[in-house]
């Protein structure tokens, strides 16, 4: 059987039009503008309208990254779209997309690991390219994680964000490829550290929910960022050891926009000067999936990343999950 390259073609990404900044915050929650930057490095984050669904974010993504890609939506034969902020628990999220879209060729799927959705999406997409099982794949991580934030929580209400990232990665031939090496785990024992415990079928929708108030996220947040820098420092060795790629030799880490510390902690340990770790948390918080590809889509158009520079994303979320990806940028 033929094997083939990926390569990423086009980029794209969308944030909500209203701004809710940290002196906002500060009338709905005993919190300040000074101790969110000092913990979380965050500014501001963007807040989808009622009536926007994760969906409508990841197509506002995704036709920005199809016109780069010079792609009509029906050219797709595959569409993932990673989340934890579904339109509805069925269908998936990705035929929602489809529908707007009209790509009307498309398999569809929606993938759920949380903040390290779009790295296992961009793996998956990956695998199935290299197969022969499709050609054009649009990848997406959307997220309108507003909807499960407790705003009357200041340890958790300040963090978070909703928009969205995409990539159309396509076939190419194998000495094209630019997923030089790859990394993914999980630890399921783990799972009630950052969860939302309501709405599922362990406890299913209803009154008592809304009274307990668990289809809200809860955070264990000392824990998870200890384990958020030992998981993304041993994934992100991992992959440059599999390539034989030094860090030095990397142009860009592009880690999950979890907040400041984690980021800056994450890269000191892999031995990477601040000024190649990107970041962009201080406008838009954690939006969860969507971070990495909506950095990807900034670096991109501010033509930050140069054909063959080693890029390095890198991801944790809950789980708990995490993985990495080693990018030579076409």
């Amino acid at each position: 059987m033929r094997r083939f390259g990926v390569t990423v073609t086009g980029t794209g990404s969308y944030t909500p039009e209203r701004v809710l900044t940290n002196h906002d915050l500060e009338k709905m929650v005993d919190t300040s503008d000074e101790w969110i930057r000092a913990r979380t490095g965050i500014l501001e984050r963007r807040i989808a309208a009622p009536e926007q669904t994760s969906s409508d974010l990841a197509c506002r993504a995704a036709e920005k990254a199809l016109t780069m890609a010079e792609t009509k939506a029906d050219d797709l034969d595959l569409i993932i779209v990673a989340t934890l902020s579904p339109d509805r628990p069925f269908p998936n999220t990705a035929c929602f997309v489809q529908r707007k879209l009209q790509a009307d060729q498309a398999a569809c799927f929606s993938l759920e690991a949380a903040c390290s959705g779009f790295i296992y999406a961009f793996q998956v997409a990956g695998g199935l390219i290299r197969d022969g099982v499709c050609r054009k794949a649009l990848v997406v991580g959307a997220e309108k994680i507003s909807m499960h934030v407790d705003w009357t929580d200041r340890n958790t209400c300040v963090l978070f964000g909703d928009g969205a990232g995409a990539v159309i990665l396509e076939a190419t031939e194998p000495e094209n490829d630019i997923a030089l090496a790859a990394e993914m785990g999980s630890d399921g024992t783990l799972t009630d550290l950052l969860t939302v415990r309501g709405g599922g079928s362990e406890n299913p929708p209803g009154p008592e929910i809304l009274k307990q108030r668990s289809h809200y996220l809860t955070m264990e947040g000392r824990e998870v960022f200890k384990l958020a820098v030992n998981a993304m420092v041993n994934s992100a060795s991992s992959t440059l050891n599999k390539a034989n790629i030094s860090s030095e030799q990397l142009k860009w880490l592009v880690p999950h926009q979890a907040n400041i510390r984690i980021v800056q902690a994450v890269g000191k340990r892999l031995g990477i000067a601040n000024g190649n770790v990107y970041m962009n948390l201080h406008k838009y918080g954690n939006t969860s999936a969507a971070t990495i590809p909506i950095c990807l889509d900034e670096m991109n158009r501010g033509e930050q990343l140069q054909s063959g520079d080693y890029v390095l994303m890198v991801s944790f979320g809950a789980g708990l999950t995490w993985g990495s990806v080693l990018l030579q940028w076409p």
